[in-house]
């Protein structure tokens, strides 16, 4: 089941909402060893919201990212394809999605939109094909 339903990440009202919602997330992060909580929230092809957070792990290389956390929420509630992700944290600047995180998210999707902000200042508002221009897919593999 997912975390809400909302039309999401078109208007500037729906991805004030998204972030909203990555906001909230992010609160829920386990970072012990960062500091840096974060959170997203990830819109399925009909609308449904999946949210995710950061979950760090001593062993660092083991660490889950919120938007792949989001992912494997969605995926394991039946969603496989999605139109936008709002990523927020508590760091000043926006933090992009780390290259893992845009492989998975290109795993399910050959662009969204991405709205990435950090607890204060503005939003970056993107594309994943802008973040990752000719992308290895699914089609690439025989």
């Amino acid at each position: 089941m997912a975390d809400a339903k909302r039309s999401g990440g078109g208007s500037d009202d729906e991805i004030h909402d998204l972030l909203r919602v990555a906001h909230a997330a992010a609160v829920l992060a386990h970072s012990p060893y960062s500091k840096i909580q974060v959170g997203a929230a990830l819109v399925a092809s009909n609308g449904e919201i999946y949210t995710g957070c950061n979950v760090e792990n001593a062993s660092f290389g083991l660490t889950l990212c919120a938007e792949r956390a989001a992912v494997a929420k969605a995926v394991s509630s039946g969603a496989t394809s999605f139109r936008a992700i709002a990523i927020a944290s508590t760091e000043r600047h926006p933090l992009m999605p780390c290259g893992a995180c845009r492989q998975v998210l290109r795993e399910f999707a050959t662009d969204m939109r991405i709205h990435v902000q950090g607890k204060e200042g503005p939003r970056v508002d993107t594309t994943l094909a802008e973040l990752l221009p000719r992308a290895f897919g699914p089609a690439d593999v025989h």
